[in-house]
């Protein structure tokens, strides 16, 4: 079992290198960082910068690309959940609960619903942005403007951190 694991992970390492398949990669990582699985983008944008400079606005660009899609899957998620429990909810009349519970998602409920989809430009702040896209699904804030604003503050991360990386680590 021990040995499948190595070889796997050696075989998904190889098939991601970036010198070999690049923006792909970049596209691959961005995306699946964005959902809720625990996973950061930012060092394969600022490898394939190193390794081809030229490259800089291409990279960043597929990174926000693949990051907003995954940002809008998040954002579907949390519209197909609240569209399950209204179904469940119309099933079970008997049962009367609230939407949700707690103070902090009334806290958050309030906040969403006041910034509306403004509030998602903080998408990219670690932890928090992929459960406010799923959020903002669940409150059904327009979804237009909700990624238009994900893709903004998303490109504003990728663009002013591997700017700075590259800055602060010039001979990495």
């Amino acid at each position: 079992m021990e040995a499948w694991m190595h070889a796997s992970i050696h075989w998904l390492l190889l098939t991601l290198a970036l010198p070999r398949v690049g923006l792909s990669a970049i596209f691959i990582v961005s995306l699946i960082s964005a959902t809720l699985l625990p996973l950061g983008s930012e060092p394969a944008v600022f490898g394939f910068v190193k390794i081809a400079p030229h490259m800089f606005w291409a990279a960043v660009l597929v990174a926000t690309l693949g990051n907003t899609i995954g940002g809008a899957i998040s954002y579907a998620m949390g519209l197909g959940a609240e569209k399950a429990y209204e179904r469940w909810r119309e099933k079970h009349p008997e049962k009367i609960h609230k939407k949700a519970g707690g103070r902090w998602h009334d806290y958050i409920s309030y906040w969403l619903h006041r910034l509306g989809p403004p509030a998602l430009f903080f998408s990219w702040v670690p932890v928090i942005g992929d459960l406010l896209c799923a959020v903002a699904g669940w409150l059904r804030l327009p979804f237009g403007p909700s990624v238009f604003y994900m893709a903004l503050g998303k490109f504003l991360r990728y663009a002013i951190m591997t700017a700075a990386l590259l800055w602060f680590f010039p001979g990495v």
